[in-house]
């Protein structure tokens, strides 16, 4: 459990603040198929899966301790700005002062444990909430934290953040 992160999460969240990203071309944020999941989820400009986390919500950060953050890797907004795309996307500012990328106001990370595009090692990987692949809905284009369990690798469950 990321017990360590929880007496740093803030007290005054942050509201989460509309902004424009890169088009999927361009490779910021874009949607790839994930033959693990079964779905087609967010990634990054490696095609890494992008996760959310449950608990995550209303401007509350969970993920904020240093063992944390080892695992979860914040997706930063980009230094040198945006411009629009397709996908609902938004930031958020982290306690430390940095901008995050948001999908429905949840920060995005990618795990530690995905090494290459596809990967997905971090689905269904519980805490004090649950990691999920942000999946798209091909039908309706909406996105949403996905926190069906996959097949994990390593045994699903990590904890002692």
């Amino acid at each position: 459990v990321c017990s360590s992160d929880l007496s740093s999460t803030s007290s005054t969240p942050s509201t989460p603040k509309a902004m424009t990203l890169p088009p999927a071309s361009s490779g910021l944020v874009q949607t790839a198929a994930n033959p693990t999941l079964g779905a087609t989820v967010l990634v990054n400009s490696r095609g890494l899966t992008l996760y959310a986390l449950s608990a995550e919500t209303n401007g509350k950060f969970i993920c904020t301790g240093a063992a944390c953050l080892q695992a979860w890797h914040p997706l930063a907004v980009p230094t040198g700005g945006v411009s629009s795309t397709s996908l609902p996307l938004g930031s958020i500012k982290r306690p430390d002062g940095s901008e995050q990328i948001t999908y429905q106001g949840q920060p995005l990370y990618t795990f530690a444990g995905d090494a290459q595009p596809g990967d997905a090692k971090g689905q269904g990987v519980k805490d004090v909430g649950t990691w999920g692949a942000v999946t798209v809905t091909a039908a309706t284009g909406t996105t949403r934290p996905s926190t069906t369990p996959s097949t994990p690798s390593s045994g699903g469950t990590r904890s002692g953040y």
